[in-house]
């Protein structure tokens, strides 16, 4: 894919003499566009996204971020984890400030106030993680990763530790954001009706060797009511392939 914000091709890796967590992987992200790694636990999904980060090397293949080799981390892809990894020492203000600080950037507090109203979190500047919500963490995680202006955010499972109601809430700041910001995201989640309610497409994995079973278009106009029939329809055929998957799996593991 011409000018692809994310180009993987061949990408293998085996850690150890048993476990392939990945086997020729392919895949294209375009600048802009959210895509969701979907599949059962332990089919590669965690790994490939470190992969894209580069906090892991690939054995074989290549990884490209915006046309450059993937080496190592980089200031273009910003990393979401589901556990937040905020400072615990540091305010709000000071955990979104945090990597504006690292690269001596102008104007570090007016880019921290309007991150601040914009995932909801004025008023709270000075409060430390200790005393927020897991949603409001996550906002504030959040708000680090936008802080610095990376085209392409990397998101781990950004929302499994938060109640329904909480995760829905912030699915919807992250669209907006999203539309707001055109960033590239790609999103780990094991949730099926999470990857149909935020993704453009979805990349649906096996289980070890990890590779691209299929990929998924979502072509649901947004915002999208999971009440549909459509937005059924669309996760009773990932349910399918997820559930195949899983039988697979377990019928190599007990045969």
């Amino acid at each position: 894919m011409p000018d692809a914000a994310v180009h993987i091709r061949g990408v293998r890796k085996q850690f150890t003499q048993t476990i392939r967590a990945l086997e020729n992987i392919d895949l294209d992200v375009a600048p802009g566009e959210f895509v969701c790694l979907l599949g059962p636990s332990g089919c590669g999904k965690s790994t490939l996204l470190n992969v894209i980060a580069g906090f892991i090397a690939p054995d074989e293949g290549t990884v490209e971020a915006f046309g450059k080799p993937v080496r190592a981390p980089g200031p273009e892809r910003a990393m979401v984890f589901q556990e937040y990894a905020l400072f615990p020492w540091m305010t709000v203000f000071e955990n979104i400030a945090f990597g504006l600080e690292i690269k001596r950037a102008n104007g570090i507090a007016p880019t921290v106030e309007r991150l601040l109203d914009k995932l909801s979190l004025k008023g709270f500047s000075d409060r430390f993680p200790k005393d927020l919500s897991g949603g409001m963490r996550q906002r504030v995680a959040i708000a680090r990763a936008l802080a610095i202006e990376s085209p392409m955010l990397l998101m781990d499972e950004p929302f499994g530790a938060l109640d329904a109601l909480t995760r829905r809430s912030m699915q919807d700041d992250l669209l907006r954001i999203w539309s707001e910001l055109k960033r590239t995201i790609v999103f780990v989640t094991h949730g099926i009706d999470e990857s149909v309610y935020l993704a453009d497409r979805v990349v649906v994995m096996t289980y070890r060797p990890g590779t691209v079973k299929r990929i998924v278009e979502i072509p649901l106009p947004r915002p999208r009511d999971p009440g549909s029939p459509e937005f059924a329809r669309t996760v009773r055929e990932l349910t399918a392939l997820v559930q195949e998957e899983q039988r697979r799996h377990e019928r190599e593991e007990f045969s």
